[in-house]
């Protein structure tokens, strides 16, 4: 049996440091025409690879990295259908506007 990884406040920590730092980096782009079909496809993308890594470690017993693979794999969905590129109609699984 693998030894399971624990949510400690280090992690924690550690994970809201990078996102405070790319909250902080972030500015607003300019508007961009983009193909919509390969945006929408780089969405799922992401969220499938996200998705898979979760099963991943999900099976190594490492519930930490799997949960945060899922919460990145849902919000690349969620994302991508806030923006349109998803047809979806689901607020029970998705965030709509």
């Amino acid at each position: 049996m693998h030894e399971t990884k624990q949510l400690t406040k280090e992690k924690l920590d550690k994970y809201f440091s990078i996102t405070k730092k790319a909250l902080d980096k972030v500015k607003i782009g300019k508007e961009k025409k983009i193909n919509w079909d390969a945006k929408a496809k780089d969405f799922l993308d992401m969220a499938t690879r996200y998705f898979n890594d979760a099963k991943y470690y999900f099976e190594k017993e490492d519930w930490v990295t799997a949960f945060a693979a899922l919460n990145y794999a849902h919000g690349w969905l969620d994302a991508g259908s806030r923006l349109g590129l998803f047809d979806v109609d689901d607020d029970q699984l998705f965030v709509l506007e």
